[in-house]
Formats: structure tokens, sequence, C-alpha cells
């Protein structure tokens, strides 16, 4: 987990983060950093949040953003944890990813662009979406 005391980890919406991949390297841990900044992806049915049923609101491990309500997350059975929707179209933005012989869009965080995931059109009603997104770049505040 990043130290939330740094100064790049704030709850506010409102300014972008731009960040030196050196400061990150310092801030983050080598696993939120190897995904976050490195584009990896963890294992399969390792994340802790991957079968969560708590209430609250995950963020952005590396800057604190606001990104998905525990209400839109749903158990698709990938292996990662699963959203039908962002918290607010400003959340997230859309990259396109053609990496490993496949066409997907990649998801990342919209304040920081952190990549936390990728987005399918398999998703269950209202968005039929599916934000395939990785634990280990989440950070969860409990309702």
């Amino acid at each position: 987990m990043p130290n939330k005391n740094n100064p790049y980890y704030s709850k506010s919406q409102q300014d972008k983060v731009v960040v030196p991949d050196s400061v990150w390297k310092q801030i983050l841990s080598p696993e939120v950093y190897a995904i976050a900044r490195e584009k990896g992806t963890e294992r399969p049915f390792t994340s802790i949040y991957e079968t969560s049923k708590e209430i609250g609101t995950y963020h952005c491990a590396a800057c604190g953003n606001a990104l998905f309500k525990s209400d839109t997350k749903f158990d698709s059975g990938c292996g990662w944890p699963s959203f039908y929707e962002p918290i607010s179209k400003a959340a997230v933005i859309y990259t396109p990813d053609n990496t490993h012989g496949m066409n997907r869009t990649e998801v990342q965080c919209g304040k920081c662009k952190a990549h936390l995931g990728h987005i399918f059109e398999d998703g269950p009603p209202p968005t039929g979406l599916r934000y395939c997104i990785n634990g280990v770049v989440l950070d969860f505040d409990k309702k």
C-alpha cells in the first residue's frame, strides 16, 4: 500500500497528478509500481478485493482518486475485481491497447493515469460493461 501521507495521495477530484517516474518509484510499493506505472497484471484470483462484498468506495492506490462504488461491483469469475461502471465519467480514461496480439481498451486512473486494467463488453446490465481491474492498484474505503 502506498503511504497515504505522501503529497500525491489526495481524495480531491479536481487536479491531475503529474509526477516523474522516479518519484512514483519512491512512493509506491514495488507491486503497485509494477502494475500502475509499468502496466503489469497481478495473477488472477489473488486480490483481496476479488470476492469482497464490503460496502464502500474503491480508490486509486497511487493517487487516491475515487474510481468505483461497491454497488457496481459484480462477480464475473474472471479472477480480478470487476465493476460495471466507474464512479464518474472523469474517474477513468480509456486508451487503445494492442499489446500481446490483442485489441483491447486499457482503463487508466483519470487523475494520475495509473494503469488499472481493461474494459470489456461482456458485463451485466445496465451498462453491459466489465471493468476488469487489478486489485493491487485499488484502495478501499469502507462506508
